[in-house]
């Protein structure tokens, strides 16, 4: 018998502005999203947490975020501020959310610096929710439009491009693919990831890409059903 593969569909960066929001709430509605990581520390957090109402389906995870887009600075190094931010962020999630997250990753995947990955997973363990890079669930992160920092590339975040991830590197039990899907609104025009994330959505709502999971036996799912299935 074949092994089912599980496939997440994964959008960073819920909370960080209105468009983000309507992006990654339309990936769901009219594409394949079938989860989302929220920064709470974003200025559109709470329109999100208001939005999620509408979206029961749509998983929610917290996405720990310490520098924005560059203009903040924290330091990663410093363990014991790690953990401090991690619980206040843990926090404004629950307060947020009235619930725990269904998973936890970071922004430009800070928790992964500096040999953090063991704190984190140490942080989340009581919660009991995978942790990207924790190996439970398996992380592709190639559809990204930017793959040298700042030069964008958007064949990389095309349809071509995610129905061949889709094909080739979808193979363990359980696989979360990331992206990154908005429109552009004047409330996020410092983000350096910007246009690209509405070729995401596009991406992201086309009707091959739906056809492509069908055709190779993917089973769409969330981090609410994890580890079932």
């Amino acid at each position: 018998m074949t092994a089912v593969r599980n496939l997440i569909v994964n959008a960073d960066d819920f909370g960080a502005s209105s468009g983000v929001n309507r992006g990654i709430v339309d990936a769901h509605r009219k594409g394949v999203v079938t989860s989302t990581s929220m920064t709470v520390t974003g200025q559109a957090s709470a329109d999100a947490a208001a939005m999620s109402l509408d979206n029961p389906d749509l998983a929610i995870g917290l996405h720990w975020d310490v520098w924005g887009e560059d203009e903040r600075e924290f330091d990663t190094t410093d363990v014991a501020a790690v953990r401090a931010e991690f619980a206040r962020q843990l926090d404004g999630f629950v307060r947020l959310m009235d619930r725990l997250p269904t998973h936890v990753d970071s922004h430009r995947h800070a928790h992964l610096e500096h040999g953090l990955l063991e704190v984190f997973a140490e942080l989340v363990e009581p919660i009991g929710v995978p942790l990207r890079g924790d190996g439970k669930v398996t992380f592709v992160g190639g559809f990204y439009g930017q793959w040298e920092w700042k030069v964008t590339d958007l064949s990389h975040v095309s349809v071509a491009a995610l129905t061949s991830i889709l094909r080739t590197e979808i193979r363990g039990r359980w696989t979360e693919v990331s992206c990154h899907p908005a429109y552009v609104t004047d409330d996020y025009l410092h983000s350096v990831y910007l246009h690209e994330r509405e070729t995401e959505l596009a991406t992201l709502t086309d009707p091959a890409v739906r056809q492509t999971i069908v055709d190779e036996g993917l089973r769409l799912v969330s981090y609410a059903d994890y580890p079932n299935g």
